[in-house]
């Protein structure tokens, strides 16, 4: 009886440490979104009071958003997908070829999603039962998804399937991208905070010995966080599809898996993993959307961009693991 009460004791204190460090990031994120959109807003008023730059706003959130939301499932349990950028192309193309073959764009919809599944439980049954470093298994999926893309398609974009209210639904319109993005973040964020799916997912992260011995499932868990990963990827590159009207086997590539893996460091997400916060994620996203639209207003070229998006990022993992020491230095 003792050890079932330390157990839940134990599990009650990392969820409480987990959700102390998770707000304190997304408070902290928020308040630099509040600070950059407002500085941005007052050198040039174009910047938020326009649909049009509203608009090219949350289209280059969005994608980050999402494949950021399967990155930190697979983050906070110190994993990490590599491939997630060509699955983002592959997936698209798959669908064009299923709606090609005469299945209707809903059905194409969901092939191109199960072909992204399928990478995703390849990266992750090789890194799970073969005990491949995911950095490793990613990287060779990378390339494998990347030149097998280019080879079925020869290089060559398509269209996605035709039909408007459809296409509307899944990207064409202006803001059906970012309302994805909004819809599978909540969703994500209820998992990861409240169901023992996520739970376990963070327990496992913080204390991998610990959490096998308390009976949870860690091969499951990383198994099916990185077919989570690869399916947010895969349904990102159709959005994307959708929004352009144009499928290209060049397409993301590694500058939106970056992108998203920044949004995740960004918004509290350490790389050495047991913590992580879909909403900071969220807000990281956000973050790296303001400064590359006010970047682009006020003038600023695209290598500066990158520069302070390099600074950000190692700004952040030091603050990162500074509140982790404290908060693993205030534990009872």
């Amino acid at each position: 009886m003792s050890s079932i009460a330390d157990s839940r004791s134990a599990g009650e204190r990392l969820k409480l440490r987990a959700g102390k460090v998770a707000r304190s990031a997304e408070l902290r994120i928020l308040v630099v979104a509040l600070l950059l959109g407002a500085y941005f807003e007052v050198v040039n008023h174009d910047f938020l009071l326009t649909s049009a730059s509203l608009t090219n706003l949350s289209q280059f959130i969005a994608p980050a958003a999402i494949i950021a939301c399967g990155e930190i499932m697979l983050m906070i349990g110190g994993e990490i997908d590599l491939s997630a950028g060509m699955v983002f192309a592959f997936a698209p193309f798959i669908m064009h070829f299923a709606n090609e073959a005469g299945a209707p764009a809903w059905a194409a919809l969901l092939i191109g999603i199960l072909a992204a599944a399928v990478v995703g439980f390849v990266n992750g049954a090789l890194t799970v039962y073969l005990r491949i470093p995911s950095f490793v298994t990613t990287l060779g999926t990378l390339f494998f998804v990347n030149g097998f893309t280019l080879t079925i398609s020869q290089g060559t974009p398509v269209t996605p399937p035709e039909n408007e209210a459809f296409a509307s639904f899944m990207g064409a319109w202006g803001y059906s991208e970012i309302l994805w993005a909004v819809v599978i973040a909540a969703a994500m964020h209820v998992l990861l905070r409240h169901t023992r799916w996520g739970l376990h997912t963070i327990a496992a992260g913080a204390n991998a010995l610990g959490a096998s011995e308390a009976g949870i499932q860690i091969r499951t868990l990383k198994l099916g966080n990185f077919i989570l990963a690869a399916v947010l990827a895969g349904f990102t590159g159709i959005l994307e599809g959708f929004r352009i009207t144009s499928i290209d086997p060049q397409a993301g590539g590694n500058q939106i898996m970056f992108l998203a893996v920044a949004a995740a460091v960004i918004g509290g997400t350490p790389l050495a993993g047991g913590s992580g916060t879909i909403i900071g994620g969220f807000i990281g996203a956000a973050v790296l959307g303001i400064l590359n639209d006010g970047f682009t207003l006020v003038g600023i070229n695209a290598f500066t961009f990158n520069m302070i998006l390099g600074a950000a990022i190692v700004v952040a993992m030091i603050i990162n693991i500074h509140l982790m020491r404290l908060a693993r230095k205030g534990e009872p």
